[in-house]
C-alpha cells in the first residue's frame, strides 16, 4: 500500500488531479523528465524551478509529492505564500522525509528566521541524502536573499525556467486534464472555455472540476450552452 504524502495540520492539501500524467510539458520536457526521475537512485537531489504564474509550478510540485507517495516514500508540500506568516517550525526534522517540495519561495526571502530555517533545512537534507524541490517566480540569482550562505545553496542544484504554453498547447493541456477526469471535451467547447475563461491553467482546471460535477449531476455531455449554464457565463 502506498503511503500518503505527509501533510501539515494547517489545512494544506494536494489536488488529486495534480500529477505528472496530467501535465502537458510543451517546451518543458527535460524538466518533466528530471522530476519524474528525481527520486531514482541517481536522481537530482536538488531541483529549482521558476516561472510566471500559471506556468505549472504548483502543479509540478504537488505531482512530485504524489509520485513519491506512489513509491511508498514520504513527501511534504509547503506553499509558503499560505504558510509564510507562520514561523518556520515546519522545517524542523524535514530530513526524516524523502522529498520536500517548497512552493512560493519568494514569499519568505529577506526574512531572517525563514532564511536561516531554509539554510539549515537544506544542509540537513543534503547530509541525509534526501531530495528538495523548490519553486519561485524568479531565478535563484534574482531572489533578494540576505543570507549569503543560503544564496549560495540555491545555486547548487539544477535550475529550470518553466516555459508557458502557446494557445494550441493550452487547448491540448485543457483536454488532457479533462481526459484524466474521464471527461469528453470537444474541440469547440475547449476553445470556448479558453476564450471565455481565465488565463491561468490552474483556474481553468478549477472550472473543469465544476463542469465535471455538474455534468455528472445533470447527466449531460459538455456543450457550449451547458458550460455557459454551469459556470454562469
Amino acid at each position: 500500500m502506498s503511503r500518503a504524502p505527509a501533510q501539515l495540520p494547517l489545512g494544506v492539501s494536494l489536488r488529486d488531479d495534480a500529477t505528472f500524467d496530467s501535465f502537458l510539458p510543451g517546451a518543458n520536457a527535460t524538466l518533466l523528465e528530471t522530476l519524474t526521475h528525481q527520486l531514482d537512485e541517481n536522481g537530482e537531489p536538488f531541483v529549482y524551478l521558476w516561472g510566471a504564474k500559471g506556468t505549472g509550478r504548483t502543479h509540478l510540485l504537488q505531482a512530485a509529492c504524489h509520485a513519491a507517495s506512489s513509491r511508498d516514500l514520504r513527501a511534504l508540500y509547503l506553499p509558503l505564500e499560505e504558510l509564510g506568516h507562520f514561523p518556520p517550525l515546519m522545517l524542523e526534522e524535514v530530513e526524516r522525509l524523502d522529498l520536500i517540495a517548497i512552493d512560493d519561495l519568494d514569499a519568505v526571502v529577506g526574512r531572517k528566521r525563514w532564511e536561516e530555517g531554509l539554510f539549515h533545512a537544506f544542509n540537513r537534507l543534503r547530509d541525509a541524502g534526501k531530495h528538495l524541490l523548490m519553486a519561485s517566480a524568479v531565478s535563484p540569482r534574482q531572489l533578494p536573499v540576505k543570507l549569503p550562505d543560503l544564496a549560495s545553496r540555491l545555486t547548487w542544484g539544477v535550475t529550470f525556467h518553466l516555459q508557458g504554453l502557446d494557445d494550441t498547447e493550452r487547448l491540448q493541456a485543457l483536454q488532457l486534464r479533462a481526459r484524466v477526469r474521464g471527461m469528453q471535451l470537444p474541440d469547440e467547447v475547449a476553445r470556448y472555455i479558453l476564450h471565455r475563461g481565465p488565463r491561468g491553467l490552474g483556474e481553468l482546471c478549477e472550472a473543469l472540476a465544476v463542469l465535471d460535477q455538474a455534468s455528472l449531476t445533470a447527466q449531460r455531455k459538455l456543450t457550449i450552452p451547458f458550460v455557459k449554464q454551469a459556470l454562469g457565463w
